[in-house]
């Protein structure tokens, strides 16, 4: 197997980096600074720690899975990775400004995904003089334990890279499922405004929180409540996937509740922060 990049250590690039690591690849995991890495590699064995304790992987596996990971903050070590795959902050002159880097790095056949939620594969590809070989993969969180990959193909995405993405992703023990190119693709674009929702339900008193997220969870038989569940997220997260879908719709539907950008601008970003709809 080749060497697989994930660029980022959060939330998403560790959980991204453990299941490329226990599939057998060897794995560079590159963030900014040395505590981003630790971090993540601490959220990674704490995760495995999982495991082990309920009998999935034997001690000296996770051992092994661990040492398949090599974290660096020199973007050059990623050189000469099969594939790249990005999870940086959901903002697209960042996630560009890093493709333009990957593309001069990178060998012309190395593959580049992205892990947006929600930002135009086109237009990230735009930016590299490669885009036939960059394709999104929306991993869903925790990713360890979600079993779906949306594989997004952009405009100019190849049949090549689409077919390379679905083989991975079942190397990976993932069920990959395609989406083509628009505002939040289709998990965000029908999550996004039910959470909207859920919060406008909120702001103009319909209903408490409990209540919202109780109907839903049992009425509806949704495992998490949809306060609780853009608590997760991250309330900053949700409003920026629905300003994407408001800009790139034009459509009054996707316009985000004033309370969400209230949160926002408190810094109440959900669980992350230890408050958002919920206190933590």
């Amino acid at each position: 197997m080749g060497t697989f990049a994930v660029i980022g250590a959060g939330t998403m690039g560790s959980g991204i980096a453990q299941v490329a690591a226990r599939a057998g690849f060897q794995v560079v995991l590159r963030d900014v600074a040395p505590e981003y890495l630790d971090r993540g590699l601490a959220t990674i064995r704490s995760s495995l720690d999982r495991d082990v304790k309920k009998e999935r992987l034997t001690v000296a596996q996770q051992e092994e899975i661990l040492a398949r990971i090599r974290p660096t903050t020199e973007l050059a070590e990623v050189a000469g990775a099969e594939i790249v795959v990005e999870a940086i902050i959901e903002n697209f002159d960042a996630k560009a400004s890093l493709f333009r880097e990957l593309d001069a790095l990178t060998p012309p056949e190395t593959v580049l995904a992205t892990n947006t939620s929600s930002i135009s594969i086109t237009k990230i590809a735009a930016t590299t003089r490669r885009p036939a070989q960059v394709i999104g993969m929306h991993f869903m969180n925790p990713v360890p334990v979600m079993p779906l990959v949306e594989v997004i193909r952009g405009c100019a995405t190849s049949e090549a890279t689409a077919s390379y993405i679905l083989e991975l992703g079942a190397r990976l023990g993932k069920t990959c499922l395609i989406a083509n190119d628009f505002p939040g693709f289709v998990s965000n674009r029908i999550l996004m405004p039910m959470l909207n929702e859920a919060m406008f339900a909120l702001y103009e008193g319909v209903a408490t929180r409990e209540a919202i997220d109780g109907i839903m969870k049992l009425g509806m038989n949704h495992p998490m409540g949809p306060l609780t569940l853009a608590d997760f997220i991250g309330l900053d997260v949700c409003l920026a996937i629905l300003d994407v879908l408001y800009e790139g719709f034009g459509d009054p539907k996707y316009r985000a509740c004033p309370l969400l950008r209230q949160y926002v601008a408190a810094g109440w970003l959900g669980r992350k922060t230890g408050r958002g709809f919920y206190e933590y």
